[in-house]
């Protein structure tokens, strides 16, 4: 029983993690890389950068799910 108190405490520490960096960082960029042409060994492509911003409601309530799964875990351990 005292497995699934641990995995308890270590998901709601990983969940509380991606809701602090989406609070600290809220922004991020992707790139993606098309091939324009092709004529024999030559290729043309571009890159196409896409941001991706993450709701700060979204990252606040991760943070917050996080800590009550800690909490939760460490409480049924004692």
């Amino acid at each position: 029983m005292g497995n699934s108190k641990n995995s308890l405490v270590i998901l709601g520490v990983l969940i509380a993690l991606l809701g602090l960096a989406g609070l600290v960082i809220p922004t991020f960029t992707t790139q993606k890389t098309n091939n324009v042409a092709a004529i024999g060994d030559l290729k043309i492509q571009t890159q196409e950068n896409t941001p991706h911003e993450i709701p700060p409601l979204l990252a606040g309530g991760a943070l917050g799910l996080g800590v009550i799964l800690i909490a939760g875990g460490l409480y049924r351990r004692a």
